[in-house]
């Protein structure tokens, strides 16, 4: 049986920028064109990063901003029944995160699995 599986997450992002807002739109732009490739790869089959907030402001005239941003993610996942499906889909969510470079992931929610 086909089931969608969603997890929502946070993740840091340092960049550049030349003010809160800026910084907060770039680190969007960056997790946003990195979700998409992987929507594109078919690794996950939805994606939306909802929040943008400053984590840490610059400290120095050239050091960078880190900025938090709140996503959710959807995969799709073959299995018997919904905790098979959550498992596996936590799994695949982990490692599409990893394989793209995703760091500093804190996950906010538990897996949750519904049939496709």
């Amino acid at each position: 049986m086909e089931f969608a599986v969603s997890r929502t997450g946070t993740t840091l992002v340092t960049l550049h920028g030349g003010s809160d807002t800026t910084a907060c739109d770039d680190a969007t732009s960056t997790l946003a064109d990195t979700l998409e490739t992987l929507a594109a790869e078919g690794t996950i089959t939805d994606w939306n990063v909802t929040d943008a907030d400053v984590y840490e402001h610059p400290t120095a005239p050239f050091d960078p901003y880190t900025i938090t941003l709140e996503f959710t993610v959807t995969v799709t996942v073959e299995a018997d029944d919904t905790d098979e499906a959550t498992a596996i889909g936590a799994s695949v969510i982990d490692d599409a995160l990893a394989a793209a470079g995703v760091e500093s992931v804190a996950y906010t929610t538990s897996p949750a699995a519904t049939a496709a």
